[in-house]
């Protein structure tokens, strides 16, 4: 596996240098987690916030997966659109996805705003554009769908996405949707400022390989580690793309997906809010940070396979090629731009589109979370919170049973497509 120094580093990770873990591993902790991403962060921020004694495990550096190489918006919803989720988990479920993913979307802007979190977080809206009138209506009836369940949900005709747009637009953009409360930022600064958050509350973050989990003979879990063992009382894994290294009931029902994204060199102000559009079947979405960069990621659909079943964070000519076509097709006069960086991060997929938190069955006291399937920022803070309190209590919140392991709609991903 590379390291960080082998990969191509991320925007993120080029203007905010991710911190490295340099506490000693204890002997004993209450609980362990697994992993220094958005999901590990947030859930020793809360459990620290408790005044529960939780040591951080992470091989890397804090954001080294997902969460610092990704596009950097909080926007709530899922990784499908609202109608798709009706209609695979019925119309209540669905809205009680929704509403929980608003709800971490809020923890984190109020948590940066407590605990004063220098991010360039922006609460922008975020655009979906419509690429024909199809596309459009299809938005409408979806954005009917969200407001008549209580959620926020706009659409834009094309002369009010223009007055959002400081460039001509081409001439498919039909129109947007828009997630009014849809936020952008700075994902590297942000996941460092929950760590620190997280130590300054109490929480121990130690850099080791985990290596193995199982029952200690005192009746605690131990965690094996490249630099020895911990004893903990509970675990929480947060490794996502390589969970089901160490929890073997992931194998199968989450597979690793390749994203792959790139930096154009500053220019001067064209999008004014994060945007998505469906330019390839797999979805592309780019923002443009305060200093002038516009980053944007997407078209796995060109990738054989869709990019998915590899574990190399590397980029490739094909999607790359796919990536830099976008803006120039979407907006003819937006010309000059010029690539400053490329990298790629791994996300995890199943074949339901919705993540999976649960009990790790025969692990008692082993909790563990992933498969976001590219939509993990608005769900890491409430995840966070949620097997924070799993782990105290030793019960699965209510709030979790959408995303439990055995329910129906998670098949193995031989039989499913992460498109």
């Amino acid at each position: 596996m590379a390291s960080s120094a082998d990969l191509p580093t991320s925007y993120w990770h080029a203007t905010f240098p991710p911190p490295a873990p340099d506490d000693l591993l204890p002997a004993e902790t209450e609980v362990a987690v697994i992993g220094a991403g958005m999901l590990g962060c947030w859930t020793a921020y809360w459990l620290a916030q408790r005044g529960i004694g939780v040591t951080v495990i992470e091989r890397e550096v804090v954001s080294w997966g997902a969460t610092g190489r990704n596009g950097g918006f909080l926007v709530g919803g899922a990784a499908m659109g609202y109608s798709d989720a009706i209609a695979a988990f019925g119309r209540e479920t669905a809205a009680d996805i929704w509403r929980l993913s608003e709800e971490g979307r809020s923890l984190a802007a109020q948590v940066i705003a407590d605990e004063g979190i220098a991010c360039d977080y922006r609460m922008t809206g975020t655009l979906s554009l419509g690429l024909s009138d199809e596309g459009l209506a299809s938005a409408s009836r979806n954005a009917a769908l969200l407001r008549a369940d209580g959620l926020a949900a706009e659409v834009l005709d094309r002369a009010a996405v223009q007055e959002l747009i400081a460039t001509p637009l081409g001439p498919e953009i039909a129109g947007a949707a828009l997630a009014p409360h849809g936020g952008i930022l700075h994902s590297g600064r942000y996941l460092a400022g929950i760590a620190a958050a997280a130590r300054r509350h109490g929480a121990c973050f130690t850099k080791a390989t985990v290596t193995g989990i199982g029952l200690d003979t005192q009746g605690g879990i131990a965690v094996d580690t490249s630099r020895g063992r911990v004893r903990a009382g509970r675990v929480v894994v947060a490794a996502n793309a390589w969970s089901d290294d160490l929890v073997p009931a992931f194998a199968g029902k989450m597979v690793p997906v390749r994203g792959q994204i790139l930096a154009y060199e500053p220019t001067s102000p064209v999008f004014t809010t994060a945007v998505g559009a469906d330019v390839t079947p797999t979805g592309e979405y780019w923002q443009q940070t305060p200093d002038g960069s516009i980053v944007i990621g997407g078209c796995r659909a060109v990738a054989p396979n869709g990019d998915r079943d590899v574990r190399a964070m590397v980029t490739t000519p094909d999607v790359t090629e796919a990536i830099e076509a976008v803006l120039p097709r979407l907006f003819p006069e937006l010309t000059g731009l010029a690539v400053s960086r490329r990298w790629a991060g791994l996300m995890a997929f199943t074949s339901d589109f919705l993540p999976v938190a649960d009990a790790v069955p025969e692990m008692p006291g082993v909790w563990a979370a992933g498969g976001f399937c590219g939509h993990g920022m608005p769900f890491g803070p409430v995840f966070g919170k949620l097997l924070a309190e799993a782990s105290v209590t030793g019960e699965a919140p209510a709030a979790l049973e959408p995303f439990r392991l055995n329910r129906p709609t998670l098949r193995p991903l031989a039989a499913a497509s992460a498109s």
